[in-house]
């Protein structure tokens, strides 16, 4: 059994993997200013929640694109597990070939969410992924990792509307009753939300337009529950893609001394 994080730019990802199994999977936010303690309490709190025992953890694995809370987190995890815990970087094996101008500006977790797809669905592919930023990734019928697009995510075009603008309040990313918004706060979740629906679409359509075929859509993502089913395309909703990813590449790595 192992433990699996991601860490992104708003939340921590974590969960539990135990062979084939995913035990759970958690959220934290992302603070830059937590100490090791406080993290390790935070991870120990989370694995009590779901009576694991941190003696029964046989290692764990990180996946970060926050350079300043990856080491706190890493030494955090190696406090309760007793073990050395595996950084995706440099030198881990993920069996992808990235087909990038640089493979070493691909953030980890897209390269983490591609291993799984790899794996587990039909290539060519892309792969969803609606945190901080959306990201849309291209796998193509070769199993290659061959680039893809970063858009600002729905809760930054949220905020961004509010902060510059000064007439228009704060609001939650949801769906209003109706696409054609009758007030000021339900024309803003229509353009937010239909607009980030809209906006998916369009971009599927047009990826699949340039490489002359259709793409299994597989999204995740902290927002992907709540909008992925308002678009018009067909796109299998995995939550657990991430540590799925994470486990293949743990095992993969198992030989290799860090």
């Amino acid at each position: 059994m192992i433990l699996a994080v991601d860490i992104g730019n708003t939340n921590i990802v974590v969960g539990c993997i135990d062979g084939e199994t995913i035990c759970f999977v958690e959220r934290l936010s992302t603070v830059s200013t937590r100490t090791e303690l406080e993290y390790a309490i935070s991870f120990k709190n989370i694995l009590e929640l779901y009576g694991i025992r941190t003696d029964g953890l046989d290692g764990g694995i990180i996946s970060s694109v926050v350079p300043p809370v990856t080491g706190t987190v890493k030494r955090s995890m190696e406090k309760i597990l007793n073990h050395e815990v595996m950084v995706i970087g440099p030198g881990v094996k993920t069996g992808l070939n990235i087909l990038m101008d640089d493979p070493r500006q691909v953030g980890s977790d897209r390269i983490v969410n591609a291993v799984a797809v790899v794996h587990e669905y039909p290539v060519p592919a892309a792969i969803i992924d609606m945190g901080t930023a959306t990201t849309i990734c291209i796998v193509d019928g070769k199993k290659n990792y061959i680039g893809g697009a970063i858009i600002p995510g729905a809760r930054i075009s949220a905020d961004t509307l509010t902060a510059k603008t000064a007439q228009l309040p704060k609001i939650s990313i949801e769906p209003p009753s109706r696409l054609i918004g009758k007030n000021t706060v339900d024309c803003m979740k229509s353009g937010v939300f239909y607009g980030n629906a809209a906006l998916l679409d369009g971009m599927l359509d047009r990826m699949e337009e340039e490489m002359g075929q259709k793409l299994t859509v597989i999204a995740t993502g902290g927002l992907a529950r709540s909008l992925i089913p308002h678009c018009r395309h067909h796109i299998i909703l995995d939550d657990e893609l991430l540590l799925k990813g994470l486990k293949i590449i743990y095992e993969k790595n198992q030989q290799t001394i860090f």
